[in-house]
């Protein structure tokens, strides 16, 4: 007996449907903030690590940022305390990503 035989027998009266589902993705909008963003350059234990700090707006927003900028960068990093952590120096790609999507941003350290 395979999964279709069995939703049958619990759904009797159910009619399966070919058609395909219309999934409607929005584009979410991300907080504009006066203050500019810091993207500073740090080494622990010996690592390049830039953090990227100073988001006012939401933490979810910011959290879709971070995906964003590890995704078109190829890097790995984290989220942690209202900070985004990326491992090796990207200042300059990140400066541009993030003016390009209009935020402010400072460059500090080294």
């Amino acid at each position: 007996m395979d999964l279709q035989d069995q939703l049958k027998n619990l759904f009797p009266d159910h009619v399966p449907s070919n058609e395909p589902e219309e999934i409607q993705e929005e584009e979410h909008a991300l907080f504009i903030q006066k203050e500019p963003l810091i993207c500073k350059y740090e080494k622990r234990k010996g690592k390049a690590t830039t953090i990227i700090e100073g988001y006012e707006g939401d933490v979810e927003d910011f959290k879709i940022l971070a995906k964003e900028i590890k995704t078109k960068l190829s890097v790995g990093g984290s989220f942690k305390d209202d900070a985004i952590i990326l491992q090796g120096d990207y200042r300059d790609k990140i400066m541009e990503i993030l003016k390009e999507k209009g935020f402010k941003v400072k460059r500090v350290g080294g």
